[in-house]
């Protein structure tokens, strides 16, 4: 009975994997098409990129003139920046209402830019240039 029993089990592992699965096409045509499909099924239109943008925290890094690195929390749900110096000391700005690109301030604080530049302004401190690294 136990030389029966071997050759059941084989039987039924081997059709438990059933048919082998076809494989996907190698050719450049098909795999160029796939690619294709796979970019477009993940670009996002420019009123989600807008919505994500406003209903998210944004981290940017700048390098400013006098040595300095900020990282920035936009924190766009809030109307918020929470802007960390290279000392590690934070400060949190409210949007304020201006013309084109940022203005943050609070508490002697203030943040403004347009692009990638930005202006720096530390209580106490004269103002120092930065660009956005990332």
């Amino acid at each position: 009975m136990k030389t029966l029993i071997a050759p059941a089990l084989t039987v039924l592992l081997l059709a438990a994997c059933g048919p082998n699965p076809s494989e996907a096409p190698t050719d450049g045509d098909s795999v160029r098409q796939r690619a294709e499909e796979a970019q477009t099924a993940r670009r996002r239109t420019g009123a989600e990129l807008q919505d994500r943008a406003l209903n998210r925290v944004i981290r940017t890094s700048y390098i400013c003139t006098d040595g300095q690195r900020l990282t920035v929390d936009f924190d766009n749900p809030r109307q918020m920046a929470t802007v960390r110096n290279s000392n590690g000391e934070a400060v949190d700005l409210f949007l304020q209402r201006g013309g084109d690109g940022i203005w943050y301030r609070a508490s002697g604080h203030e943040l403004r830019g347009k692009g990638v530049m930005a202006t720096w302004t530390a209580d106490g401190l004269p103002p120092t240039d930065c660009r956005a690294v990332d």
